[in-house]
């Protein structure tokens, strides 16, 4: 297999894991809130706010590995009625624009992150600038994954998904 398919798996699972990572710790911190209010009547006063802010990066993270499986909002109406050509042409249009969006959403998240980031959360009293990393790290990430699956998806309208070894970080048989 060669090094750059070996690094593109390693990436996506590394991206993957981080995801799973994520989610476990708001799960984990959710249900001993939950199960302390029960039992003992009490909270956990940073609970909530760490669970939101766990949730906000499991989003970001993630929004790269659900670009490559093709599971963003698509509206194929247009695409499937035009030529192959025509189809490539559209394809690459979506992958420009999108970079060009996803690029100025890390220069907007750059920027809101020094603007926020000198305000404390309230109850972790953690700088905002730490959630807020969440925004550009995120879609960086989305321009390394939109790099990665370009090619492929412009050439034949297919996403990751459609190759499992890439998609879940497996080997072929």
């Amino acid at each position: 297999m060669p090094f750059f398919r070996r690094a593109e798996r390693a990436f996506v699972a590394l991206n993957a894991w981080v995801v799973i990572a994520c989610l476990v710790a708001m799960t984990g911190v959710v249900f001993s809130n939950v199960g302390l209010r029960y039992l003992t009547g009490q909270s956990i006063a940073w609970a909530d706010e760490v669970a939101r802010y766990l949730m906000i990066w499991m989003t970001f993270l993630g929004a790269g590995l659900a670009l490559r499986q093709g599971g963003h909002v698509a509206i194929a109406n247009l695409h499937d009625i035009l030529p192959v050509t025509a189809r490539r042409v559209l394809r690459a249009a979506i992958v420009l624009l999108l970079l060009g969006f996803f690029g100025y959403m890390v220069w907007v998240g750059h920027e809101y992150m020094g603007r926020m980031g000198r305000q404390l959360t309230p109850a972790t009293r953690v700088s905002y600038w730490y959630v807020y990393l969440a925004i550009p790290t995120g879609f960086v990430l989305l321009i390394v994954h939109l790099l990665l699956i370009a090619p492929r998806f412009i050439a034949s309208g297919e996403h990751v998904e459609d190759d499992p070894g890439v998609a879940t970080g497996g080997q072929h048989g």
